[in-house]
C-alpha cells in the first residue's frame, strides 16, 4: 500500500498544477450542468442512430478540450496524427457501445417471453467486449497500439494482494452507500430480471449468469480506460496521458448516483497512476469487479433493509 501511496505522491509532484486544476474545474461543472439538465439522459432518449452521432460529438469535443489543456500547460506534443486519430475512433467505439443494441431481429423467432428479453440483456455486454477486442485489433494492425500485451493484459510480476487490501478499504463506502435512496435507485443491477421470478424457479441460476455477463463489463472498461487510454497512450503522452482518462471515464458516469460520478473521476485517477507504474491492468480489474459485486450485494441488502 506504501507504494501505491509513493505512486500518486509522485505523479502529483511530476504533473502540471495548472493542467490539473483547470480540468477538475471543467469536469466538476460539467458535472454539475449534467445533473441539473440531464446531459447523458438526454442523449440515450434520443433513438440510437441519433444516440450515436451525439455522444461522438459530446466525447469527441470533451477529449479535444482535456488533451488540449495538456497541450497548453503540460506541453504534452498533441498534434501527433496518429494520437489524434487514435483519440477519435476511441470516443467512435465508446459511443457504439453508449448506445442500446437491438438485437431482436437475431434472435431464434420460437424464442419467446422471457427468454427473448433475458437473452437481450445478457447478451448485451459480451458483444460489446468482443467489439472492443475487435477494435483493439483494428488499432493494432493500423501500428496506433501495441499488442494486448502492450496495453495492461501482462501479468508478469502481478501481485495481487494489496488491491484486495485497496478493495477492503472500500468496503465502509460502499456499505454508507447502500443507505443511500439514489444509490438504491440503481443497484442491484440485477434487479432488471425481476420478471424472471414469475416464471422461473429457481430463477438465481439465471441471474448469477447475467452477474457474471455483468462483470464482462469492467474487463471492457479497465481494458478500454487503463489499457488503451493510459498504458497504450505511453508511447504518445507518458504520464500526461492519465488525467484525460480520468477526465473521460467520469463522463461516463453521468446515468450513476452523484456520488459515484465524482469519485470515479479521483478513482479513475488513482487507477491510471496504478496501470501506468505497473503496466498492467489486472489490478485495476481486481478493484474494479470487486467494487461492481460489492455494489451488487449492498444494493441487494440495501432493498432488504427497506423492507
Amino acid at each position: 500500500m506504501r507504494a501505491f501511496i509513493s505512486y500518486f505522491v509522485s505523479w502529483l509532484r511530476n504533473s502540471s498544477r495548472p493542467a490539473l486544476l483547470v480540468t477538475i474545474f471543467f469536469v466538476a461543472s460539467l458535472v454539475a450542468a449534467n445533473y441539473t439538465i440531464g446531459i447523458e439522459a438526454r442523449i440515450q432518449s434520443l433513438p440510437w442512430y441519433l444516440a450515436l452521432p451525439a455522444f461522438f460529438c459530446f466525447f469527441s469535443i470533451f477529449l479535444a478540450i482535456v488533451w488540449g489543456l495538456q497541450y497548453e500547460w503540460a506541453r504534452t506534443p498533441l498534434l501527433q496524427p496518429r494520437l489524434i486519430l487514435l483519440l477519435g475512433v476511441s470516443a467512435l467505439f465508446f459511443s457504439a457501445k453508449m448506445v442500446h443494441w437491438d438485437l431482436s431481429a437475431l434472435l431464434p423467432r420460437r424464442l419467446g417471453y422471457p427468454w427473448n428479453r433475458y437473452t437481450l440483456l445478457v447478451l448485451q455486454l459480451p458483444l460489446k467486449l468482443a467489439l472492443l477486442f475487435l477494435f483493439l485489433w483494428v488499432c493494432g494492425r493500423m501500428d496506433l497500439i501495441g499488442g494486448l500485451e502492450q496495453i495492461g493484459l501482462n501479468g508478469h510480476g502481478f501481485k495481487p494482494a494489496p488491491y484486495f487490501g485497496l478493495l477492503l478499504l472500500l468496503l465502509p463506502l460502499v456499505a454508507l452507500a447502500s443507505t443511500r435512496h439514489d444509490f438504491l435507485m440503481v443497484y442491484p443491477k440485477v434487479k432488471n430480471l425481476a420478471f424472471l421470478d414469475g416464471y422461473v424457479h429457481p430463477s438465481w441460476p439465471w441471474k448469477m449468469l447475467y452477474e457474471i455477463s455483468y462483470g464482462l463489463d469492467f474487463l471492457g472498461i479497465e481494458l478500454f480506460f487503463r489499457g488503451l487510454l493510459v498504458i497504450g497512450l505511453v508511447r504518445y503522452a507518458g504520464a500526461d496521458a492519465i488525467l484525460p482518462m480520468a477526465a473521460f471515464y467520469c463522463t461516463i458516469h453521468f446515468g450513476k448516483p452523484l456520488g459515484e460520478c465524482i469519485s470515479s473521476f479521483f478513482g479513475g485517477l488513482v487507477l491510471g497512476v496504478l496501470a501506468f507504474r505497473t503496466r498492467t491492468i489486472y489490478g485495476g480489474l481486481i478493484v474494479h469487479l470487486g467494487l461492481a459485486w460489492l455494489m451488487e450485494m449492498g444494493g441487494w441488502i440495501g432493498h432488504l433493509g427497506g423492507n
